[in-house]
Order: C-alpha cells, then structure tokens, then sequence
C-alpha cells in the first residue's frame, strides 16, 4: 500500500480531516497537501477544509480512494472500517492513536491491506 503513496494524483481520504490547526486531522491534510498528495477531507461536520469539499463519508466520494487513511479515536474507527469493509473498501492506515488490535484483528479476518504503525506524513515523500 506504501507503493500508492509513488502516485500522488491518486486519492488519499483523511477521516477526521480538521479545521483547527492544534488537531493532527488539518496538520496532515496540510502536509500531505503540501507534498502534493491529492486530499480528500471527511468530517461529518464541516463542508469544506482548507478550501477543499469535505465528505460526510467515504462512501460519498464518487471515486474510491487510494488510501483511507484515519486521524479519529479507536472507538470511532471501528465502526467507520466495518462499514467500508462491508461496502467493499480494501486500503486503511491508522495513525498513531487511532489504530487499535480490535481494528488490526477485524482487517485481518477480511483480508483487507492496512497499516497500523506508521505515520503518513513520515513515510509520504
């Protein structure tokens, strides 16, 4: 899935994506944007982040992402992957506080590609 991160045209979906510049979700739409990445923000609250449409969902996105990649606590994660994995989506990357075993074990029972150790933000270029 690192491999993905080689195409920067490309989308990335930031679940927890953020306005407020203290929260990691709008300091990694910032740096992923800044490398160039092509960002797409969810946040069931805000419509737009730093000048870009926000989702509700992923599944709102007319086209699948490359990556889904989540900035939100555990316990709000879970619950966002079993739906994408119940519609079909394959590529998750948990960032350092919103991966969880409960998350990693359910992914591997389905077969699905995910990282749950590495920050996006390191390992994009």
């Amino acid at each position: 899935m690192i491999e993905s991160l080689k195409n920067k045209n490309k989308a990335i979906a930031l679940v927890g994506a953020s306005n407020d510049p203290s929260k990691y979700g709008n300091k990694i739409l910032l740096n992923l944007k800044s490398k160039g990445f092509n960002v797409i923000p969810i946040n069931t609250k805000e419509k737009e982040i730093d000048g870009s449409p926000s989702y509700k969902s992923v599944a709102d996105i007319k086209d699948c992402p490359s990556i889904i990649n989540f900035v939100v606590p555990p316990n709000i994660g879970i619950e966002i992957t079993k739906d994408l994995v119940e519609k079909g989506y394959d590529n998750f990357w948990y960032q350092p506080g919103a991966e969880s075993e409960e998350i990693s074990n359910y992914l591997k029972e389905h077969g699905k590609n995910y990282i749950d150790d590495q920050c996006i933000m390191v390992v994009a270029k």
